[in-house]
């Protein structure tokens, strides 16, 4: 069942500004879907539109079969949406706030307070439940923003940048929640993050957005396949000869050979070096490395390590937009 589609969505704001250019996709019931891309990529105005704050220049969007521009409030109806910045009602407490959000969405009271302290809890924020939200820190706020949005059982979450603020343990305890959901209840989360790597851990497939546009999407092994990037053999062997051969397709695909050191420090350890050169290898697949093994071996090469790696989705975001020396996303 699809809960979010996008067909050919644009939107041009009125100084001219293209933030979203003719994004189409699609999302499953039960998915966690990572919308990726650095700052000003589009990301938020996306969100904005999916919930109806925002009219779209041109194409179109649905939420559980629902017009967020024709519709706002059936949309808001079936969708939580937590932001990176929380904002609710200081003089109120933590448990006030999530009964009163609760009763906009026609909860009843004592439903209302039920569910209330269940996220309380499940957000380790029970022994706050009590306390104004203007003693609540800033992770605090965020966690319970996150209850707040799921307050009503939404059937779409819509997450920007879940974890900010949050120390490891919080963030592990969110991470675990959305995936809870997405598996159990099959709530399709919409997750906006510039974080690559924190993206990989927790969705199961991906959107790769820059400047507007919508440069691909799939899962993980999809979008290495469109990247065109295969993995890497790594292998630490001693004896290697320049002039080794290597068979089959792995034959002249050393990218290179490296002298590998590692140190022992601390009371009473010495330095040690550890022996032989790396091999870095292109490889197609897997099939490959038994041959590439024996062909070493077979040449009096020794072999102390293989290794192989995959590219990460920062390396396919990189390799997307072609920008290589900008790491810093």
């Amino acid at each position: 069942m699809q809960t979010v589609t996008l067909q050919d969505l644009s939107k041009t704001y009125s100084g001219g500004k293209e933030a979203v250019k003719g994004i189409s996709l699609s999302l499953e019931q039960g998915e966690v879907f990572g919308f990726l891309g650095p700052n000003g990529a589009g990301k938020t105005t996306t969100v904005k539109l999916l919930n109806g704050m925002l009219a779209p220049t041109s194409g179109k969007c649905s939420v559980m079969g629902s017009d967020p521009a024709r519709e706002p409030e059936k949309v808001h109806a079936v969708s939580g949406v937590l932001t990176e910045h929380a904002r609710m009602y200081d003089n109120m407490t933590g448990l006030q706030n999530l009964v009163f959000y609760a009763a906009i969405f026609g909860i009843p009271e004592q439903e209302g307070k039920k569910r209330a302290l269940f996220f309380l809890e499940k957000l380790e924020l029970k022994d706050a439940a009590h306390q104004r939200l203007a003693a609540y820190s800033t992770g605090m706020r965020q966690r319970l923003s996150l209850a707040r949005a799921l307050i009503h059982h939404p059937g779409v979450l819509f997450l920007d940048e879940p974890t900010s603020g949050l120390d490891p343990e919080s963030a592990q305890n969110v991470n675990r929640l959305i995936r809870k959901l997405a598996e159990e209840e099959k709530t399709t989360v919409f997750l906006c993050t510039h974080q690559l790597r924190y993206a990989q851990e927790i969705c199961t497939r991906y959107g790769l957005i820059d400047e507007g546009r919508l440069l691909a999407a799939g899962t993980l092994g999809e979008l290495r396949e469109k990247a065109g990037s295969g993995a890497e053999l790594r292998i630490r062997a001693g004896n290697i000869s320049e002039g080794m051969k290597l068979p089959g397709a792995a034959a002249g695909r050393i990218r290179q050979k490296e002298r590998k050191y590692g140190k022992e420090t601390g009371t009473g350890a010495s330095e040690m070096e550890y022996p032989g050169n790396i091999l870095r290898i292109k490889i197609r697949s897997e099939e490959e490395i038994p041959g590439i093994v024996k062909s070493i071996v077979g040449a009096g090469g020794d072999i102390y390590e293989v290794e192989v790696r995959r590219p990460s989705l920062e390396d396919i975001y990189f390799t997307l937009t072609g920008k290589e020396k900008e790491r810093g996303l």
